[in-house]
């Protein structure tokens, strides 16, 4: 391996602790600020190694083919130190910030959603019962003046029929005391047709 090609793999190793350390402090702020549960942390950890893993030897195997020196280690970790030493605190800022401003905006897009469409719908939902309990008012309204007005004519029609329905209350009141509840109603209208069936025989 020559010259040129260690001091690429040095160099992509430096990339790489940043890019570990970056990766470590954006997993470390985001479980913070989003209140993870305890027992996924073991499992972020697990992630987080695995993707570190995955990304070190993949830049290793583009700079010199995956051959591990002792330049490699050492690129690393001074690539992680340098990182924490001068990015660590603006990375975390910077990942706080982004974490924010999509809070901010989903809790946005949620209040333009319950204003342009769950407040119009409840509006048009409490219009309609409004309407509807207004609408069975009026009807139960109109059907007691219906009552009141046809009050007098019932009066009239019961008193013309008074002749027939008075012989049929005697004839019918010893029959009705002897039968049940259930059975009077059809008691009642065949002794009542009967009766009219006689009536308008002698008639």
């Amino acid at each position: 391996m020559n010259l040129t090609i260690q001091w690429l793999t040095l160099g992509a190793m430096l990339m790489s602790g940043i890019g570990m350390g970056i990766l470590f402090d954006g997993y470390r702020v985001v479980s913070s600020e989003l209140k993870f549960p305890r027992w996924t942390l073991s499992l972020l950890d697990l992630a987080y190694w695995v993707v570190s893993a995955i990304l070190v030897f993949r830049m290793l195997y583009v700079s010199n083919s995956g051959e591990v020196r002792a330049y490699v280690f050492i690129g690393l970790a001074i690539g992680a130190l340098l990182y924490y030493w001068l990015f660590s605190a603006y990375t975390t800022a910077l990942t706080r910030w982004i974490i924010r401003a999509i809070k901010w905006l989903i809790a946005l897009i949620i209040r333009i959603f319950h204003i342009f469409l769950i407040k119009p719908i409840v509006f048009i939902w409490s219009v309609l019962l409004y309407l509807i309990n207004l609408g069975t008012k009026f009807t139960i309204g109109i059907g007691k003046i219906m009552l009141q007005l046809l009050q007098p004519i019932f009066k009239l029609v019961l008193w013309l029929l008074s002749p027939i329905t008075k012989p049929l209350g005697r004839w019918l009141s010893p029959f009705w005391k002897r039968l049940s509840s259930n059975d009077r109603l059809q008691h009642l209208w065949r002794a009542a047709t009967s009766k009219l069936r006689s009536w308008l025989r002698r008639k």
